[in-house]
């Protein structure tokens, strides 16, 4: 008889394994592995069905709306994608420039701020929109797709309200269960125009483009400018104005933005809107003034090396080129203009008789510069 090994397992005999034994002895084995398992915490130990059910985000609850796990995942409304930065910055600038223009508008204190910029799938957003609302399509021409601009009816209350002459301070009264009529469409039409209009501004730095109205609709299932499972960007923009106001959407389909999408990656708008005109006038200025070197080329011609490490003292090389020939100014190997070269007093000086070739040159103050090079030298 020998005794086993792990004194918490029984004592077997030496007798030949059956079939009945083994299954006895595989019977009690996961009773021994949990208890290990509990004091180690070494050993893995099986997932009950409920706990894969959860992990898989099948709810068997009375709340069938909850989603967790895998199924939280794929049904979240949140769509992980790249950070834009200059798209910030852009739409900062143009809540700066909304105030300044709804003040002028409304003839009223109107306060604008950036509530989030986040990226959202289409059809969630559609799903989540709150009716009575105001949708508007618009189009982006230089990008040749569309975006949309949703108006909560909060904000569209307060803003007719404002506009009609409401008291202030007294929250808009809502009315529900009509559509709007012609009169609101209108005094809604010059709003949207507006944030338009400041759109292509904040825009214009980066991207030159023109939105335009394309149509407005109150049904968010007529509004289909991207598929559902797109990605899109939302910005919300709060309004408030004096204890009246609301929310403004503007959503951008990522394929809307795509044609300007390198540059939204950028952190600064470079050149256009990041240079010092100061600086670049003391650089122009540095530039011009600077001395260089003006060779004049009487004739190029060529002939083989034997015939050069033959010349002597007194030999003659012949030009092709007659008195009247152009000559040509070079400035190191770039060819600057073409002239006829004459004499003025005592001294050898060359007339330019071509336009200067700017191809190369950019900057506006190259022509003072060089506005005297048209007398002789």
């Amino acid at each position: 008889m020998s005794q086993s090994l792990d004194p918490n397992l029984p004592a077997v005999k030496d007798e030949p394994l059956t079939p009945e034994s083994m299954a006895a002895e595989w019977a009690t084995m996961p009773d021994l592995v949990e208890d290990e398992g509990e004091g180690d915490g070494g050993v893995d130990r099986l997932m009950s069905q409920d706990e894969i059910d959860t992990m898989l985000g099948f709810s068997s609850g009375d709340d069938k709306d909850a989603r967790n796990g895998i199924q939280a995942i794929l049904d979240s409304g949140s769509v992980s994608y790249e950070r834009l930065p200059m798209l910030e910055i852009i739409f900062e600038r143009m809540v700066r420039l909304l105030s300044t223009s709804l003040r002028n508008f409304f003839t009223d204190n109107v306060e604008v701020s950036l509530e989030s910029i986040r990226s959202v799938r289409f059809g969630d957003y559609i799903n989540s929109i709150s009716l009575p609302a105001m949708l508007s399509v618009f189009k982006a021409e230089e990008w040749d797709n569309f975006g949309l601009i949703t108006i909560e009816s909060s904000l569209i209350y307060s803003v007719l309200d404002t506009m009609l002459g409401g008291k202030r301070g007294q929250p808009a009264a809502r009315v529900d269960g009509r559509p709007f009529t012609s009169i609101e469409l209108n005094l809604l039409k010059r709003v949207i125009g507006l944030v338009l209009a400041d759109a292509e501004a904040a825009f214009r730095p980066l991207s030159p483009v023109n939105f335009k109205v394309d149509r407005i609709e109150s049904n968010p299932r007529f509004v289909s400018i991207s598929r559902p499972a797109n990605a899109a960007i939302r910005v919300e923009l709060r309004f408030d104005m004096e204890g009246r106001g609301g929310s403004l959407h503007m959503l951008l389909p990522y394929a809307t933005i795509e044609p300007i999408r390198e540059l939204l990656l950028e952190s600064f708008m470079g050149e256009k809107l990041g240079r010092d005109p100061i600086w670049e006038n003391h650089l122009a200025t540095e530039v011009w003034q600077t001395d260089i070197a003006v060779e004049c080329v009487l004739y190029e011609t060529q002939m083989p090396l034997k015939r050069v490490m033959k010349l002597e003292i007194g030999d003659t090389l012949m030009f092709d080129a007659r008195p009247d020939s152009t000559v040509q100014l070079r400035c190191g190997d770039f060819m600057v203009s073409d002239g006829r070269i004459g004499r003025v007093d005592d001294k050898i000086a060359v007339q330019v008789v071509s336009p200067l070739r700017r191809s190369r040159t950019t900057i506006a103050a190259f022509d003072s510069a060089t506005s005297h090079l048209g007398a002789p030298l």
